[in-house]
């Protein structure tokens, strides 16, 4: 009974990581209706801007990781204008193409500067560092990661239900001509919820880093968040949240009890159930656009 509760507690604390990366996956779907699989790689160049000012510069921590927030907003407003923006004629498969593109390059530029071994991340909390509750075990980073997850799912719930920002949001994503018809400016919204989705990111990519950082760390959370998205609803903020913490939960268990070789395939088979069985996502209503 202890081992299956430890393995809950487990799940869950892995599943908020999968969340914050799965919340910056559906906003920008919210707007685009397209994945954004440089999502990982964005959160991960900049952890890599924040190491490099904790250990060159030797900046403080908390002006760091705000300066590493400012240049996620940044790097996610600049990709948007520079680079999808730019894109002649697109359809759906060529904005795919068009991030897996950017996905390669920032990797290359990471490998490049900062090589592929193992980096240490300065962090006011370590790794290890933990709560024994009863026979239960969890780290202070997972509950910091718990606690900022849910943080930023009200948020960001509250944002774009209740500001003028976020109703311009819905507005893109259900019309975008017609949004463009009464004055919002389609082309800022998008640009600001790849900014603000590079951001969550960057905040997923903190708080993965000091447990591990290499060039590829973001692989695994980015895969298993665009799963976690699938799974609840690519266009429901709280539905992949709550897929996260599922599929954080459903992997322990598969790797306690069945095989723990074959954990990380579980995330996959669960996309593919999902798509068979509720294509619109566990948590998300499937809408037919009419013209």
């Amino acid at each position: 009974m202890i081992d299956f509760i430890q393995m809950i507690v487990s799940g869950i604390a892995v599943g908020s990581s999968y969340a914050l990366m799965g919340l910056a996956m559906v906003i920008i779907y919210k707007t685009s209706q397209v994945p954004n699989f440089a999502q990982g790689e964005m959160a991960l160049i900049s952890s890599f801007f924040a190491m490099m000012l904790l250990t060159t510069f030797n900046t403080p921590i908390l002006l760091a990781f705000f300066l590493a927030f400012v240049f996620a907003i940044l790097l996610g407003c600049f990709l948007e204008f520079a680079i999808l923006r730019r894109a002649k004629d697109p359809n759906i498969l060529g904005m795919i193409v068009i991030t897996i593109g950017i996905e390669m390059v920032i990797l290359g530029l990471v490998s490049w500067k900062f090589g592929a071994d193992q980096k240490i991340m300065p962090f006011p909390i370590g790794p290890y560092d933990s709560f024994i509750i009863g026979n239960i075990f969890i780290t202070k980073l997972e509950v910091l990661t718990l606690v900022t997850a849910l943080l930023l799912m009200i948020i960001l719930f509250l944002f774009f239900k209740y500001s003028k920002l976020g109703l311009a949001v819905k507005a893109t994503q259900q019309n975008s001509v017609a949004a463009q018809i009464v004055g919002i400016r389609t082309n800022r919204i998008l640009m600001m919820t790849w900014g603000i989705s590079s951001l969550v990111g960057a905040v997923a990519g903190l708080l993965i880093s000091p447990t591990i950082m290499h060039p590829y760390m973001m692989w695994d959370p980015m895969l298993k968040g665009f799963a976690a998205a699938v799974m609840g609803g690519m266009t429901s903020l709280p539905g992949a949240v709550i897929a996260a913490y599922m599929l954080g939960i459903i992997e322990h268990l598969f790797g306690g009890y069945i095989s723990i070789e074959f954990k990380s395939v579980v995330a996959f088979v669960i996309i593919v159930l999902v798509l068979c069985i509720k294509p619109s996502g566990l948590f998300s209503r499937h809408y037919i656009k009419k013209v």
